[in-house]
């Protein structure tokens, strides 16, 4: 692992239960919450704190240094499923990291009301 990553991981450890306390989640809630998936591989679950934007239905989580971070390549191709923590609770939804031109990475999440 990479010093980047130990970093990283340090941060998630301290953020995660931040975001997803009763008493200071609220302070952040309209830009930062908690995502859940399972590893490709690994078949591990991960939950990991991201920035996010939310648009109805839509969640767009933006990746900063993706190429320093392995986590959105669950993502690619046709997708994967995972949940988004949204007003306390985590909402279903489905995944599709998109990389741009420029190199910016982006996972897209289409929520499913359904469940």
């Amino acid at each position: 692992m990479s010093l980047f990553q130990t970093a990283a991981a340090a941060v998630n450890r301290l953020v995660r239960p931040l975001v997803a306390s009763p008493q200071w989640g609220s302070l952040v809630s309209g830009w930062m919450t908690v995502v859940t998936y399972t590893g490709r591989r690994s078949g591990r679950r991960f939950t990991l704190p991201v920035a996010y934007r939310r648009d109805g239905d839509e969640v767009t989580i933006g990746v900063e240094f993706p190429d320093r971070k392995n986590w959105w390549r669950n993502f690619t191709g046709d997708g994967a499923p995972l949940a988004v923590r949204l007003d306390g609770v985590d909402q279903p939804g489905h995944g599709v990291a998109r990389r741009t031109d420029d190199g910016r990475v982006t996972v897209d999440v289409r929520l499913d009301r359904a469940a």
